[in-house]
């Protein structure tokens, strides 16, 4: 039988892994105009729910537990006037969830425990507590893609 900390980063990593992907997947059939559009007057285009996640992970997770050094704007995930291309916007999505994959393996069992504190999550109280609110933050972001997807694309679902 695997040991606790085994199990905790095996799951951990397959979840930030299957949502990256759905991520792309989601993101595939959309159009560069498409991925930058708000179907609606309220909420986010797809894109921008893409820098949004970047940001988060960069900062809850690289930045904070990583010592990335990433400083966040948040504000400007959703208002970014002058976003990078879809194919851009997706590599540094990539490369986010790739820092956490990372973060994740370097974590020992006593890590999991560790103290944690940033702004925004300031009782977070654990890491563990934070790669577990960043991946269900994650997939809360995904059902909201779903549902962009499917206003952005009506005529591909039946």
């Amino acid at each position: 039988m695997a040991d606790l900390h085994s199990v905790v980063a095996a799951g951990l990593t397959e979840r930030y892994t299957t949502l990256s992907a759905e991520v792309h997947k989601l993101a595939a059939p959309l159009s560069e105009d498409e991925f930058w559009r708000k179907p609606f007057p309220f909420g986010n285009s797809f894109g921008h729910l893409v820098l949004h996640l970047t940001g988060n992970l960069n900062y809850y997770i690289g930045a904070e537990i990583a010592g990335t050094g990433y400083v966040r704007d948040r504000p400007r995930e959703f208002t970014e006037t002058k976003p990078p291309s879809k194919e851009q916007a997706l590599k540094q999505f990539d490369d986010a969830v790739n820092v956490v994959l990372k973060t994740i393996r370097s974590q020992s069992s006593e890590d999991w425990g560790a103290k944690y504190i940033a702004k925004g999550e300031e009782d977070a109280e654990t890491r563990m507590t934070i790669f577990l609110r960043c991946v269900t933050h994650l997939h809360h972001h995904v059902g909201q893609m779903m549902y962009l997807n499917y206003q952005l694309q009506p005529e591909t679902k039946s």
